[in-house]
């Protein structure tokens, strides 16, 4: 590219900046303070002008763009600032009855697929018995706002038009019929009424629900969400890392899908093999 194309896409997106932040030349040299004459002759047609460093700096800050974008270096207007806070951020959970952040990606994604790697049991899936050993010494939520947030889930996966898919280590439904790790002093009774409820659900809400189990020893995954084609959301405990741009969302998409590939137990066997569980 010769000097003059650069010049001609610095003068036309220039003016384009203008124009979506409503600020003419002399507003736009008073905010940025900037000579307002070396203004009028960047966005004249004719020579090949292009601004100096510092001037470009307050442009793009004024207006809120790249430097990159207005010298035609990037295809995105947004600075590198707003790129990332776009694409990434925190989302801390919130002490309701319901957890809204999540609730509300939830909803955001109905009629497209949401693909879930539990932190522990599947949500939709656990009893009352269980929610309220897992929240009883919790900080962030009570075991009532775990139990209401979990009836809405179950709704939500009973939806007609929900397409939902959850990969969770075999070792985990393993580890709760024995007693074992996280589940050691919780009553057998209990236990075995988590099993059972498991196995109901999944066959009850198959194939809208799909449940796959992956043998965790050689295989390895983070508890995530993956909400439709929109954002996913990886559980940190007390928050959530939200990744909203697509080639993020894609990327654990695609880490949900070989997970799935590589799942012992097939989702139209998983509620047989939760039943056959001793």
């Amino acid at each position: 590219m010769d000097k003059i194309q650069r010049a001609t896409i610095f003068r036309n997106r220039l003016e384009d900046a203008m124009r979506s932040a409503d600020m003419n030349v002399g507003e736009l040299a008073r905010v940025a303070s900037v000579d307002r004459s070396t203004l009028g002759q960047l966005l004249s047609d004719s020579g090949a002008r292009l601004p100096n460093g510092h001037t470009l700096a307050e442009v793009a800050r004024t207006l809120h763009v790249s430097a990159d974008w207005l010298l035609g270096l990037s295809g995105a207007p947004q600075t590198a600032a707003d790129v990332l806070e776009g694409s990434l951020n925190i989302a801390e959970r919130t002490r309701t009855p319901l957890d809204e952040n999540v609730f509300g990606w939830w909803q955001d994604a109905v009629g497209s697929k949401i693909r879930y790697v539990p932190a522990s049991l599947p949500d939709p899936l656990k009893t009352n018995a269980v929610l309220e050993y897992e929240f009883n010494h919790a900080l962030d939520k009570t075991p009532r706002q775990a139990i209401i947030d979990v009836q809405e889930k179950l709704a939500y996966a009973r939806l007609p038009e929900t397409d939902l898919e959850i990969c969770m280590p075999m070792q985990t439904a393993v580890a709760l019929v024995r007693g074992d790790a996280v589940w050691e002093g919780l009553d057998r009774s209990v236990r075995e009424d988590q099993r059972q409820r498991m196995a109901t659900i999944v066959d009850e809400l198959y194939p809208t629900l799909r449940l796959y189990l992956f043998d965790a020893r050689p295989v390895y995954s983070a508890a995530y969400t993956v909400f439709g084609t929109q954002r996913a959301a990886m559980y940190l405990g007390h928050m959530f890392l939200v990744f909203n741009t697509t080639r993020h969302v894609q990327a654990l998409a695609r880490h949900f899908d070989s997970l799935v590939r590589q799942a012992t137990v097939q989702a139209d066997a998983s509620a047989a093999w939760l039943r056959d569980l001793k």
